[in-house]
């Protein structure tokens, strides 16, 4: 009885934010009533033809995209190499995955802006420097994740048998080891895409208006005095949770997939 209490209260506590910025994001008008005077769907049509908005979007999920792309890319084989053949190094790797996490991310924005300033000047205010530098922050997802799956799926049982069958490192990491662990890999990508969607500090250091993300947009309309609409910032928080979730019911069943045999993935 107790457990259902917790859980229903808990529930409440995160339920009700969002149901506050739906309802706000469907409102004609919210005077002094518990619920809005009216519904309309006028604010979700609105907003999403106007061209700032839309270009925020599209440059959010670029950047979601690239920054996945990276981290996949440069993450798996570390991992993989961490657990499976040199497990002495992830003491190393997993202090470095605490960094993001130890200094604020606008000390790391500020100091990357230094350091682009005096050897790169002209990567500052581009695409790429914010890419790289949400990679970097948000690779820790990416690692635990994958490292867990890895560790889960027996990776080093599994690479030993795939040797015994002729299979080279290539062949194992790609036929063997990454089937095995895609729930870890897809887990991994939406973390990263979460924080790189929702990203503000680094992107308002490194590119500023330059490469307006939504985050960027979301607090250019809440600091306007001109500009500013309250239901049109609710519409996209709603519609970024919405987003995330859909990710997430996407991994959930991602993961539901058996592990595929040796000798099937060796074929």
């Amino acid at each position: 009885m107790t457990r259902r209490i917790f859980l229903t209260l808990l529930g409440a506590y995160f339920a009700l934010p969002l149901l506050a910025a739906l309802l706000y994001s469907l409102a004609t008008r919210w005077t002094d009533t518990p619920l809005p005077d009216g519904y309309t769907l006028e604010h979700w049509a609105k907003l999403f033809t106007e061209p700032e908005v839309v270009g925020a979007l599209g440059r959010s999920l670029l950047l979601s995209a690239v920054v996945v792309a990276v981290d996949i890319v440069l993450v798996v084989p570390a991992a993989y190499w961490s657990v499976v053949h040199n497990p002495r190094i992830g003491s190393l790797i997993q202090t470095i995955a605490v960094i993001p996490f130890a200094v604020p991310w606008v000390v790391v924005g500020a100091g990357i802006q230094l350091v682009t300033a005096s050897f790169a000047p002209q990567l500052f205010h581009t695409f790429w420097l914010l890419a790289a530098a949400t990679a970097a922050i948000s690779f820790p997802f990416m690692y635990w994740a994958v490292e867990s799956a890895l560790l889960a799926a027996g990776a080093v049982q599994l690479s030993e048998a795939a040797a015994t069958c002729g299979a080279n490192p290539a062949q194992t990491l790609t036929r063997v080891v990454l089937p095995a662990i895609k729930g870890g890999v897809v887990s991994g990508a939406l973390l990263v895409v979460a924080t790189a969607m929702n990203e503000f500090a680094l992107a308002k250091i490194l590119v500023g208006v330059s490469y307006e993300t939504l985050p960027l947009w979301s607090a250019r309309q809440f600091v306007s005095r001109t500009l500013s609409d309250p239901n049109a910032l609710a519409v996209v928080t709603v519609f970024t949770f919405g987003f995330l979730f859909a990710l997430s019911a996407l991994v959930v069943r991602l993961g539901r997939g058996r592990v595929t045999t040796i000798g099937r993935t060796l074929r």
